[in-house]
């Protein structure tokens, strides 16, 4: 069990909390109405079934390591997790990014080995559960296995917007999407306040370019284009929002219906209005 043997900080169940505030019903994006209550209720079986279990562990540990049995579920409460495939050659590519209030390594539920590694990005806060305890409790909760496939499903949405990213988007509009996704999911994990246009982005730029499937050069470049225009400036890890709507146009192209029509990823002025959105001059 990866989650069992690595060390790390081991909290009491006396720790205060000092997370962000779990996901409420916004964050379930496009759920149907009469899964909200099922929804709500899973995440409090998960909290009772991970009582106890958060540790800390620094940034860089690996928590599944690629070809290697995992029998851990993970449910990340606090810093940034990535999961990636590194070729034989070296090359990478950063699937998924996880935030706080995100399960992962679910699959463990059902398949014994990950292609993928799962790695801290950041210092991060995460509570873990064997498979076994938690496919006892998933095979007599229903409402915690509703939870459960709802990260899935979630995951599938994140990977849908992030394939015709990649098959059609722009490096402009791919980044401007990363960091417009990033806000959102900050601020409806609680991370983040509603009106905050600056968080920390602990990714170096290769990290970024392997995840936008650019090079560390096209990054730059990406950026000086939108620090110039001010629209968002990145010093060190830190990014700052100069123009929401800017940003919000630049990505629009590839944002699904359900960010266009939410304030925490597009703003007061564009949610609802995703007609509105698209840029006809972002740059290939």
């Amino acid at each position: 069990m990866i989650g069992a043997v690595l060390p790390g900080a081991v909290l009491s169940r006396r720790t205060p909390d000092r997370t962000a505030a779990m996901p409420d019903s916004a964050r379930y994006m496009l759920h149907r109405p009469e899964i909200l209550g099922a929804l709500q209720r899973g995440e409090a079986a998960l909290d009772r079934v991970m009582a106890g279990s958060g540790r800390i562990y620094p940034a860089g540990r690996l928590l599944v390591e690629a070809g290697s049995p995992n029998d851990t579920v993970f449910r990340l409460r606090k810093g940034w997790v990535g999961r990636l495939r590194t070729l034989e050659d070296g090359r990478s590519q950063f699937i998924l990014i996880f935030l706080p209030g995100d399960l992962f390594a679910v699959k463990s539920l059902f398949a014994t080995h990950s292609p993928d590694t799962v790695q801290a990005l950041s210092e991060i806060l995460v509570e873990q559960v064997d498979h076994r305890t938690l496919r006892e409790a998933y095979e007599r909760d229903p409402h915690l296995a509703t939870r459960c496939m709802w990260q899935v499903i979630e995951e599938e949405r994140r990977l849908h917007n992030w394939v015709v990213g990649l098959g059609r988007g722009s490096a402009d509009e791919r980044l401007a999407m990363l960091l417009v996704d990033f806000r959102g999911r900050l601020i409806l994990s609680g991370t983040l306040a509603p009106e905050a246009m600056a968080f920390d982005l602990p990714m170096t730029q290769e990290q970024i370019g392997d995840h936008l499937g650019i090079s560390n050069v096209h990054v730059n470049r990406v950026l000086r284009s939108f620090r110039e225009s001010g629209v968002v400036a990145m010093r060190g890890r830190r990014v700052t929002i100069g123009d929401l709507d800017g940003l919000v146009r630049i990505a629009g192209p590839l944002l699904d219906i359900s960010e266009r029509g939410r304030p925490e990823f597009v703003g007061m002025r564009e949610a609802g209005g995703g007609e509105r959105m698209g840029n006809d001059d972002a740059g290939a």
